[in-house]
């Protein structure tokens, strides 16, 4: 006889770690199917309610699960493929979730292959869709926790770590082999990136680093290899350096020597950007819409002790009354270039989604040029891997605004791989880009970049 939906919910808190599993279960399902993000399904007033409903423990490990089953989704795909004489039916996405939130565990996560298990089969069990699959799961996942050193070895296609839709455009894009080495480098959280404050000379940055025990990066940013939380890391309470993703900060690096000069840092928040160009000499006035992430960048700002005026409003409908001497847009867009910092993106995007950003963007490509000076310069970036939203929206922007030069870019400016640069003389970083030993140290976001000179 089935379990009502109370006393089905009543069982899953009086068993340990389960109502957490049925969360990560339901987060996943949520992103995957319905393609929501994961983020806002753990928001603290809004989330999931399954999610909300848990203790802070037990949120952690749900949000754990579900973004370790979605890093190595593809991977997981493959191996339950394997271990199945014959695969579920599609429609028991309640039981394909749920596996993978067991597998996520007992592949790839610290947790006893009995916990992870027991609870996954009870997971299936509880649920009135799937009960009739327990004993398939059982076996499924004991054979999984026998087997599991061999099926670590087993490699997904390509196209079995993203969406359908999302391979199909990243092999157009970047072909199959480069979305191979995409692949291979989510299945790594990304170590932490850290800015440097300019005014520290030679020596303050080798002790820094050493502090840190910090390596070099190409650009000039700090590679740290250490889970201890960022505010406890030598030099954060002196402002001697800013979190920031080293393919996050070239964009800055194209505008070249900004002392003096009057730069608008649009879409500014959470601060990087106008920390680089503050901490530069540049007169900056920061814009964002979001007063939240606003207030991030004052804190921010605070910290470093560096200055800019702050701006809340939509840019498309800001007036500044002045032109600047520079315009730097890093512009939404689907984040495609952080899936290793955010796996769901990977599952989440839509086409609907891509158009409406880059209708977005051209827009707000439109208005940055507007608030330039003669002479002057905008960049516009994003952290997009996808063609349409940085090489196909430079060729258009090309072809349609004559009084826009595109400046084209050279590895001779600052010191970083010619690799990073494109056909079209645009910044385009990939996650594959910085390979290290171990591999997890490697990798960076993927960022597109192009400047452009205004003639009249």
């Amino acid at each position: 006889m089935t379990k009502p939906p109370g006393e089905r919910a009543r069982q899953a808190h009086a068993t340990p770690g389960l109502a957490a599993r049925l969360a990560a279960a339901s987060l996943v399902g949520k992103v995957v199917d319905d393609h929501a993000i994961l983020e806002g399904l753990t928001h603290e007033a809004t989330g999931l309610a399954a999610w909300r409903a848990l203790d802070q423990q037990d949120r952690a490990l749900a949000r754990a699960i579900a973004t370790v089953a979605l890093r190595h989704r593809g991977q997981i795909t493959a191996i339950l493929d394997r271990l199945a004489d014959r695969p579920p039916p599609r429609k028991a996405r309640h039981l394909l979730h749920s596996l993978h939130a067991a597998a996520a565990q007992v592949l790839f996560m610290e947790v006893p292959d009995s916990a992870a298990v027991n609870l996954g089969v009870t997971s299936v069990a509880q649920d009135p869709r799937t009960a009739r699959f327990s004993g398939f799961a059982n076996a499924l996942l004991r054979r999984m926790t026998r087997e599991k050193e061999a099926l670590l070895s087993v490699r997904a296609k390509p196209e079995q770590n993203f969406s359908e839709w999302l391979a199909r455009q990243l092999i157009r894009d970047h072909g199959r082999e480069r979305v191979a080495r995409l692949a291979g480098m989510i299945a790594f959280a990304p170590v932490l990136d850290l800015t440097p404050h300019p005014r520290l000379g030679p020596d303050e940055l080798a002790r820094l680093a050493g502090d840190l025990g910090a390596r070099l990066l190409p650009a000039g940013s700090l590679r740290v290899a250490d889970n201890r939380p960022v505010t406890s890391l030598p030099g954060y309470e002196e402002g001697a350096w800013w979190v920031q993703d080293v393919a996050a900060s070239l964009p800055v690096r194209l505008l070249g020597d900004v002392s003096g000069m009057e730069v608008a840092d649009l879409c500014a928040a959470p601060g990087g950007k106008t920390m680089q160009l503050a901490a530069a000499g540049a007169r900056v006035t920061a814009v964002d819409i979001s007063a939240q992430r606003l207030e991030r960048l004052r804190e921010n700002l605070s910290r470093v002790k560096l200055e800019a005026e702050i701006v809340e409003t939509d840019i498309t409908e800001w007036r500044p009354g002045r032109r600047f001497d520079a315009v730097l847009l890093d512009a939404p867009c689907s984040a495609t270039g952080t899936m290793r910092r955010h796996p769901d993106i990977a599952w989440n995007r839509t086409p609907e989604n891509l158009a409406e950003l880059v209708g977005l963007q051209e827009r707000l490509i439109a208005c940055a040029a507007a608030m330039v000076k003669p002479g002057g310069l905008v960049v516009y970036a994003n952290c997009s891997i996808l063609k349409a939203e940085g090489e196909d929206l430079l060729a258009k922007f090309e072809r349609e605004k004559r009084e826009f030069v595109h400046s084209l870019l050279s590895a001779d400016e600052f010191p970083i791989p010619g690799e990073w640069i494109n056909g079209q003389g645009a910044l385009r970083t990939m996650p594959f880009h910085l390979p290290a030993d171990p591999e997890r140290e490697g990798g960076m976001d993927g960022f597109f970049a192009s400047r452009f000179k205004v003639v009249n």
